[in-house]
């Protein structure tokens, strides 16, 4: 009885010690939220200060997250040169944790999967590389651009032989879409055309789940690639496939100047806590209902409490999935208007091309047999090892002292099995909701630039400016509409 005398309240301290820490970790305001907070302010620059100032916060384990977070909202400030500095590390990390060590593994399924390093979703990783192709088209360096063009067509072709499911996520429309605007831009119209069309057949593919239908833009590009190359019968069936659509020669645009408006539509998809309850006596599945059901979301304040409460019943084994909770966009399409030194305008819309949302929905489907699983099976091991614990402490102690230290060392073991059970809630939160483009081909000049959205919304990005265009001239623009 001696040293179990002195043990008990030890081990009760600690145990109330770990349910204070749950409640209290975390910043009172999410990084997110000030993120969004300067961006709706239009004032990207402190946006991405946030996530520079979070770095510590982020975590050895999120060291992509931040890469893309802080690289997303550094292009948003107009610092090409850093946020492409930032991406390229979070990118070669991406490669380097394709190998995991097993002290990590293991760590992760006695916790959870917030253990493991941060690798990011497949479309995630494609978005890294069109992000760094976009900051060197908004630099003006359409060379460098085609280099992170041809890493989009290394890892799309390698999701395309690893992932056999037809309706998986293995094609990407908008980066191929770039990629063609891009190598047009660099005057390749044969390998412009490759990329268009493999943009067509991917929103095809997609539009099932992707809810984006191919941009009225990429049906004229087609027309005006296929008829440059001499593709009559390519050109023929397009010209079917897309009557009405208005489109002009190669040759024609070549006189031209092209500006390119990419718009970051709206917030990402968040991830929230889903658990599950699952009660294995009948005076648990009692508990259990009378506490708030099998399945529900709550705040870490309720976990502190269940993890007690659920900690002295001892028969309650708990499993968090992730659950995703879109926040979508308030503006259905932006207009973007120049006008040249002559007071003479010319407004485009824009139009989807890609919804970030519906990839994180994808990716999370496609995973989530697996998360489930070894959700179910880490549960089930923290649930026997609490059970190991508490059979060998009632042993040690005696039997005058074994229904004592039992009750303690079970709302300990027990308790902090619930306590620690949480899903893995990390993703790439600082991308849009949806993704539009407006293109605008114009006569060389002098052109003053404006991006107004539809409906409420505040567009975060450089001053509008001022672009003195040449014939042939693909300027790219980079905004961020906020609800």
């Amino acid at each position: 009885m001696v040293r179990w005398s002195g043990l008990a309240p030890t081990v009760y301290v600690f145990f109330l010690a770990a349910i204070v820490l749950l409640s209290g970790c975390g910043p009172s305001v999410s990084r997110y939220v000030l993120i969004e907070q300067h961006l709706r302010a239009g004032d990207p620059a402190q946006a991405a200060s946030v996530v520079e100032r979070a770095e510590d916060e982020y975590g050895a384990n999120s060291r992509v997250l931040y890469g893309m977070d802080r690289g997303l909202t550094l292009q948003l400030a107009g610092d090409y040169r850093e946020s492409n500095r930032v991406l390229e590390q979070a990118d070669e990390l991406i490669e380097r944790l394709y190998t995991r060590t097993i002290r990590s593994e293991t760590a992760a399924f006695l916790t959870n999967d917030n253990a493991l390093p941060y690798e990011g979703d497949p479309y995630e990783h494609v978005m890294v590389n069109v992000v760094k192709a976009l900051n060197y088209a908004a630099q003006g360096d359409v060379t460098e651009a085609l280099v992170e063009v041809r890493r989009i067509d290394h890892r799309l072709n390698v999701l395309g032989d690893r992932v056999k499911e037809s309706e998986g996520y293995r094609r990407d429309g908008f980066a191929r879409y770039v990629s063609g605007i891009l190598y047009e831009a660099a005057g390749d119209i044969n390998n412009a055309f490759i990329a268009y069309r493999h943009a067509f057949d991917a929103y095809q593919a997609m539009h099932g789940w992707s809810r984006v239908a191919p941009p009225s833009s990429l049906h004229a590009d087609l027309l005006s690639t296929a008829e440059a190359l001499g593709l009559a019968d390519e050109f023929e069936a397009y010209r079917k496939q897309f009557a009405g659509i208005d489109w002009d020669s190669v040759s024609v645009r070549r006189q031209l100047a092209q500006v390119v408006m990419i718009s970051y539509n709206g917030r990402a998809p968040r991830k929230e806590d889903r658990y599950l309850d699952l009660p294995i006596s009948l005076d648990a599945l009692q508990l259990v209902l009378l506490n708030r059901g099998l399945s529900y979301s709550i705040g870490r304040q309720d976990r502190a409490v269940d993890s007690v409460l659920y900690g002295l019943s001892g028969r309650v084994v708990r499993v968090a999935l992730p659950r995703l909770v879109s926040q979508k966009t308030q503006a259905a399409v932006e207009t973007m208007t120049l006008t040249d030194s002559q007071g003479r305008s010319h407004t485009v819309r824009s139009e989807p091309v890609q919804n970030v949302t519906a990839l994180a929905e994808k990716s999370l489907d496609a995973r989530m047999p697996a998360i489930t699983v070894k959700a179910l099976a880490r549960a089930a091991t923290k649930f026997s090892m609490a059970e190991g614990a508490v059979i060998g402490a009632k042993i040690a102690a005696g039997r005058d002292a074994a229904p004592l230290v039992g009750l303690l060392v079970g709302l300990m073991a027990k308790g902090l099995a619930v306590a620690s059970e949480e899903a893995d809630k990390r993703s790439w939160q600082t991308l849009p909701d949806e993704i539009h483009v407006a293109r605008a081909w114009v006569p060389a000049g002098r052109y003053q630039v404006a991006v107004q959205p539809a409906g409420r919304g505040t567009v975060a990005g450089s001053a509008e400016p001022s672009l003195d265009l040449s014939p042939g001239q693909t300027v790219f623009l980079i905004r961020r509409v906020m609800p």
